[in-house]
């Protein structure tokens, strides 16, 4: 156990975060796919041991990720950019639908599937921090910077938008705050702005998913007109929170799983409020908003702006999907298919999730191996300072 400890870097706040929500999650799933195994004709224990899986691989990766020299992924993004587009493209066309959307693509010869706009997650980030921290002579140049960056984040914002829009707004926003920490002009923010709502308005109104985003407004927006088919998953994702009290139901005693389709998923955060109560729920929010102020702390001590961006952009998208996930299941927003980062059963979601805390803590690693070498320096000095003076002060009584 020592040595694993001394081989892992990087932020050890980090870390005790990805094991406690690791463990809520295994908890979690394991309640809520009680209902869906019955259903299979299987026990609960086979999801468990399957989602096990997912956490100690994602686990392993992010430990291999964390290991590499955070510099080397400037490079890696733009390969991924240039994966990322044809796939999301192909997802479109050839993409597995669910829910009458085409999001995953199937791995052959493994029966797995990954949605593809958790890579693009990825590789969009890391690719506007490249950009971003490359430009900043020129950064206001619109053919060499500005046209990059607006062409990179429009494209990927559709092509995701047309089968996951609540994915592709997130994205955005973040790309927008990477944009301002950029040093980007609020003019040429303003013009990528308004190319976001031009796309927007175009995806809700001519998309393919056109009718399910106008739904789902219109039952968010009018909850007493909505078709109780269109509001099911809403209203028994209230009745789990409003059973669940102050303190739970208790580990495993939920009901409202037993309705809800998503209970393991997109609403994982109603089924533990109702097994934890509110105390639980304010205690997975707090994990969240600590994440984020660890994560704000490496990015003010990074000495490179690579570092600083690709840490500020991989921390925000990840704690606004938890609190859209979670503003999702409480009804402060329309039902989406946004999955609580790390604690949702989700597979290969939490593969690249897992990918993304580790390229964080490959940030935080060289942090700390800086002020290491730092303070090694400044000893130095301070010693070779001292025998100067020994040997200044030898001579001086000498000469006396």
């Amino acid at each position: 156990m020592d040595k694993l400890l001394a081989r892992t870097k990087g932020d050890r706040w980090i870390w005790l975060i990805v094991i406690m929500l690791s463990i809520i999650s295994m908890m979690a799933v394991y309640s809520s796919t009680g209902t869906l195994a019955y259903q299979k004709g299987t026990g609960a224990e086979s999801y468990l041991i399957k989602h096990m899986a997912m956490i100690f691989g994602g686990i392993a990766l992010m430990y291999i990720s964390h290991k590499l020299d955070y510099r080397y992924y400037s490079g890696i993004s733009k390969v991924l950019m240039v994966i990322t587009i044809p796939l999301l493209l192909y997802t479109l066309l050839f993409g597995s639908h669910v829910n009458d959307a085409s999001r995953w693509v199937a791995i052959p010869g493994t029966g797995l599937t990954f949605q593809t706009s958790d890579l693009a997650k990825l590789a969009l980030i890391t690719y506007l921090a490249r950009t971003l921290s490359r430009k900043q002579e020129n950064i206001k140049d619109v053919k060499q910077s500005f046209i990059p960056i607006m062409g990179s984040v429009c494209v990927v914002f559709i092509l995701i938008a047309l089968a996951n829009l609540s994915t592709a707004l997130m994205l955005f926003g973040v790309s927008v705050l990477l944009l301002i920490m950029g040093r980007i002009s609020v003019k040429q923010i303003s013009v990528v702005c308004l190319a976001g709502v031009v796309l927007l308005a175009g995806v809700v109104l001519l998309g393919p998913r056109r009718a399910t985003y106008r739904s789902r407004i219109n039952a968010f927006m009018h909850p007493e007109l909505a078709n109780p088919d269109k509001s099911f998953q809403a209203d028994h994702a209230k009745i789990a929170i409003a059973t669940g009290g102050v303190f739970g139901k208790g580990p495993g005693n939920s009901t409202e799983r037993n309705y809800l389709p998503q209970s393991y998923s997109d609403f994982i955060y109603a089924t533990i409020i109702e097994e934890y109560g509110l105390l639980g729920g304010l205690s997975v929010m707090a994990i969240y908003l600590f994440l984020l102020y660890r994560c704000v702390k490496i990015v003010t001590k990074a000495p490179k702006a690579f570092g600083a961006l690709l840490a500020a952009g991989l921390s925000f998208s990840l704690t606004i999907q938890a609190f859209a996930n979670m503003a999702i299941a409480v009804g402060l927003g329309p039902v989406s298919g946004v999955p609580l980062p790390l604690v949702s059963m989700g597979g290969t979601s939490i593969l690249f999730t897992s990918v993304a805390f580790g390229i964080i803590l490959s940030v935080s690693r060289h942090i700390d191996e800086n002020e290491q070498q730092a303070k090694v320096e400044q000893g130095e000095n301070t010693a070779n300072e001292r025998r100067s003076k020994k040997v200044v002060v030898g001579e001086i009584l000498e000469v006396a």
